[in-house]
């Protein structure tokens, strides 16, 4: 979806996602990852140029050929392009792996949604919340002396929030460590706050609401076809999610 919006070719998309992947990791050395960087740089001006040349019906061909004043540079259109190739792809595709594990670890819920079709915006919005994809936080440095939550942080001090943490305060929500996806909708931080968030968050939500309703209609045996402690979590990973879901499922007719 991402690779369309930009007006990247879709056969391009296994090259992007191991670059991306290398990117990624926190364990890729340090050797590695400047020389993935570069070559996603060199990536990235091809198409750059290439939309310069030929523009299209796209996001990237709009930023090149639109009324930006003054015109964005290429260093300017590399950067864009690629923070939202790595951020709309990464995020919403790992939210969709871990957000179906999830209701299948949770049948209940599963068979809630299931049974209720039209309780999928707000079982999207419950998956927002209960999963935290971004696991590592948010980092922001104070401008002057603060006192929060009863701790004095002095004017300059990094504070790290951690969403997980945040998404699942007692304060605001009711039984918070639950999945609940008839949870009314709730004002979590899945894509930050105030001017800091994310700018495709709609997007997301678009393809998750799809996804998943698409997802159960198509496939209404679904279940794992591993024991959930075998399944390999993206712990290594900035963006967290799971390296592969084994799943399988009945061979019945999909609804609709």
């Amino acid at each position: 979806m991402i690779c369309e919006l930009l007006g990247v070719s879709y056969s391009d998309r296994r090259e992007f996602q191991e670059r991306t992947a290398l990117m990624l990791r926190l364990d890729t050395p340090f050797k590695e990852l400047r020389q993935v960087r570069e070559e996603m740089r060199q990536f990235m001006q091809q198409l750059v140029t290439a939309k310069r040349a030929q523009p299209a019906d796209d996001l990237l061909s709009g930023l090149i050929h639109g009324d930006a004043d003054p015109p964005l540079t290429d260093d300017e259109l590399i950067g864009i392009s690629t923070l939202l190739l790595i951020a709309g792809h990464e995020t919403t595709a790992n939210m969709f792996g871990l957000g179906t594990f999830a209701l299948l670890e949770n049948p209940d819920q599963l068979d809630a949604l299931r049974a209720d079709p039209t309780l999928i915006d707000e079982a999207v919005e419950e998956l927002l919340r209960y999963l935290s994809i971004v696991h590592l936080g948010v980092s922001r440095v104070t401008v002057e002396r603060v006192e929060l939550g009863g701790q004095e942080l002095p004017a300059g001090a990094t504070v790290i929030v951690s969403v997980a943490e945040t998404n699942r305060d007692p304060g605001n929500w009711d039984k918070p460590a639950a999945l609940d996806v008839a949870r009314a909708r709730n004002p979590h931080l899945a894509f930050g706050h105030g001017v800091h968030q994310c700018l495709g968050q709609q997007l997301a939500r678009v393809e998750m609401t799809v996804g998943f309703t698409e997802l159960l209609r198509r496939l209404p045996g679904l279940h794992l076809a591993a024991a959930p402690e075998d399944v390999s979590l993206r712990d290594d990973m900035f963006v967290y999610g799971v390296h592969a879901l084994p799943v399988t499922w009945d061979a019945v007719e999909p609804r609709g």
